[in-house]
């Protein structure tokens, strides 16, 4: 894992390929960056493709106080740091929930939205915060992760992948943790989802237990011309759990309205 320099100080960051306009990917709230490494060795040859630590997490710097606001300018500035004047954005979860405020800040940056797993707004995220916090205190971060994972992904989940989630929560720092649960789950950005006018699409998993698939369709409805794909068989983790299925949805998007995947 690396780092790059930027006016926030040191994020970590992976980069594959090169082009125009790369694909920017956001991690979730109890993953980091590596959740991603698969996309990047699908799209690395033909395109570029990003991933980066969110504050507090992997090889990124810790922020105190940080928002959504904060990560998503932390995002801004790693592109500003690789040269890149816009990006095909694509989030999960919380990442999905910042790419939405990236487009709030800088929409001129956004080639294309993709928010996987996500929402514009949870109807149940304080009571999701309220034990997601209290089970880190009480638990530590690994048994918040043994916990979790269930949850995270479908029955169908096999047991090298449920290892793998566990590892990465359990090594994610809990004041960073703390700080990045608050950011996704009292987001309320239906105002922001309503202005959205670039492409965008919508994933999920249709046994998604975290986000479940309704909140896909809100989030679907509330933004103009957005597309909605619902990958069967996954959870909440669907890049993870069906990354064929994930890299071959984002192709197929891309592609009607570039010239090359």
């Amino acid at each position: 894992m690396a780092a790059i320099s930027t006016r926030f100080g040191p994020i970590g960051v992976d980069v594959a390929g090169d082009c125009d306009t790369p694909l920017l990917f956001l991690h979730g709230v109890g993953s980091d960056r590596r959740a991603w490494a698969g996309q990047l060795a699908r799209f690395g040859p033909t395109r570029q493709a990003i991933a980066i630590d969110m504050p507090g997490y992997g090889d990124s710097i810790f922020i105190e106080g940080a928002t959504r606001r904060t990560y998503a300018e932390v995002a801004l500035a790693v592109l500003d740091a690789l040269g890149i004047a816009r990006a095909h954005v694509c989030g999960l979860s919380l990442g999905g929930v910042v790419a939405l405020t990236l487009f709030d800040l800088a929409p001129e940056r956004c080639a294309s939205l993709i928010l996987a797993d996500s929402f514009a707004h949870h109807p149940d995220g304080p009571a999701i915060l309220a034990r997601s916090i209290g089970a880190a205190r009480t638990l530590g971060m690994r048994g918040l992760a043994e916990s979790r994972v269930s949850a995270l992904l479908a029955d169908s989940a096999d047991l090298t992948l449920h290892a793998a989630v566990v590892e990465t929560m359990a090594g994610i720092d809990p004041a960073a943790y703390a700080i990045a649960a608050e950011a996704v789950w009292l987001a309320d950005q239906r105002d922001i989802a309503a202005r959205v006018n670039c492409p965008a699409l919508v994933l999920c998993g249709s046994e998604d237990r975290i986000t479940p698939p309704f909140l896909s369709e809100e989030l679907k409805q509330l933004i103009p011309g957005a597309g909605l794909v619902e990958i069967l068989g996954a959870g909440h983790l669907s890049n993870l759990e069906h990354p064929a299925i994930f890299d071959r949805v984002l192709l197929s998007f891309l592609g009607q309205f570039e010239m090359k995947p």
